[in-house]
């Protein structure tokens, strides 16, 4: 059946695939677009990257060949991509995917990325303020991140609750959005919805489980070569002080490689950060949020989310 038979916007079917990290979203995103005629619209910030395939467990280049994805490798690791911006493509893309007749799938675990496009948030057009950000970094630099994370606590606890206070490079941003506007960021969301609907899967584990799945994926990554992408990064020339450098995986070994950490240190360190990431990752997405299905990630998932899938199509086209 046709997912998207080439209407106008507003009749867009929209699929997100979301959850935790490791939870096995890329594999129900495939069997999906394959059995729906669909293709895959990214929403993990790390994937945006080039040069960065292993630590952020992006798609292979076979995946990448079965099903089209869009909005991964769009950018080099010393450059920036604005959350506005991030948006624009996504919508585009939905919309150039739909318009072709095909089921646009966004998929990823940035709760940041799938809110601003499921829910049609209106983000601020805020220049950036160099000289607030300066004095916010040496704020940060002296005192530690978390005394500006205090500081987005007392203005926005909502988004305050969602970001890792160590991530000063966003908080200085959801700082500096309060500071032009006078509002929270977390409060800039549109009035008006997004011209499709949305069916949210939300794939969950028991913790233990998902903890289990993330030492596997480390160790999996290091097998596949992340520290030799790490060695390559730098050789390139990319600061270890960038932003993309800073999440988990990169940093501890890049610690490692400047002998810092030892290399048990390191992957110890890269599987504690990875769990925290998870509970970040549910602040965004409630396991009590009406608004997402949520499946049990075993063999039963995919069963359960194409007939999902297919009551969601078959409603918006009876």
């Amino acid at each position: 059946m046709p997912s998207n038979d080439k209407q106008g916007a507003e009749h867009i079917n929209l699929v997100a695939v979301i959850g935790p990290t490791a939870v096995g979203k890329t594999t129900l995103a495939l069997a999906l677009a394959q059995k729906f005629g669909g293709e895959i619209v990214g929403a993990d910030s790390r994937q945006i990257y080039r040069y960065m395939d292993v630590g952020t467990a992006k798609p292979t280049a076979g995946e990448r060949a079965r099903v089209p994805h869009h909005i991964i490798d769009i950018v080099d690791p010393d450059e920036t991509l604005t959350l506005g911006q991030y948006q624009q493509l996504a919508i585009d893309a939905i919309a150039d995917i739909a318009g072709r007749g095909r089921l646009p799938i966004l998929v990823g675990g940035t709760g940041l990325y799938v809110r601003t496009v499921v829910e049609g948030w209106t983000i601020p057009r805020v220049p950036p303020d160099h000289a607030l950000r300066g004095a916010l970094a040496r704020e940060a630099e002296s005192y530690g991140p978390t005394r500006l994370h205090q500081q987005l606590q007392s203005v926005d606890p909502a988004a305050a609750q969602k970001v890792d206070p160590r991530n000063v490079r966003r908080v200085i941003r959801y700082l500096e959005v309060y500071h032009a506007t006078g509002e929270p960021i977390s409060s800039r969301q549109s009035k008006e919805p997004p011209p499709y609907q949305t069916l949210q899967l939300g794939l969950t584990l028991r913790r233990e489980r998902l903890y289990e799945h993330i030492d596997a994926r480390v160790d999996a990554m290091l097998r596949d070569g992340l520290l030799d992408e790490v060695r390559g990064l730098l050789a390139r020339g990319y600061d270890e002080t960038l932003p993309a450098l800073s999440g988990f995986g990169y940093r501890q070994l890049i610690a490692y490689l400047r002998g810092s950490l030892s290399f048990q240190q390191a992957v110890h360190e890269t599987k504690k950060e990875t769990r925290r990431f998870v509970r970040r990752q549910y602040a965004w997405f409630p396991l009590d949020d009406p608004n997402i299905l949520w499946l049990e990630a075993d063999e039963h998932a995919f069963e359960k989310a194409a007939e999902a899938l297919v009551q969601f199509i078959q409603q918006r086209t009876s």
